[in-house]
């Protein structure tokens, strides 16, 4: 009998979510404005044309990126496709990643974009998905 405990990979609100109770559970689940930041990385994409498909009021998904040999609190930022846009400042990032690492789930909104020359400045909030 094991009686460890294990990490999930999703939380419950996002499991719930993709099932019927998920309609039901909708109405209770309250987002949460944590902070405004930016994407960074924006530059150092190899698929620039996902730029291209983002707009202001999208939502985005926050997912932890363990691997990482430059920032052990690397957060990515995926558009609703599930492509990579870029990360977390790592300025911000350390109490956005200790809270998805407990397993809370963390999604975030785009604000506002601005072209600057050959960068793509995105702005976001970052939400707090909870019951």
């Amino acid at each position: 009998m094991r009686n460890e405990l294990t990490k999930k990979d999703e939380s419950t609100i996002a499991v719930i979510g993709k099932h019927d109770l998920g309609d039901i559970i909708k109405p209770l689940i309250r987002e949460i404005h944590l902070f405004d930041s930016y994407v960074a990385g924006t530059t150092h994409l190899k698929d620039k044309t996902v730029l291209e498909t983002i707009k202001v009021g999208d939502n985005l998904t926050l997912q932890r990126e363990d691997d990482n040999k430059y920032d052990s609190n690397a957060i990515l930022v995926l558009n609703e496709e599930k492509k990579k846009l870029g990360y977390v400042p790592e300025k911000d990032n350390i109490v956005f990643a200790r809270l998805m690492d407990a397993g809370k789930l963390l999604k975030a909104k785009i604000t506002d974009i601005k072209q600057k020359g050959n960068y793509t400045q995105i702005s976001v909030g970052i939400y707090l998905v909870d019951l």
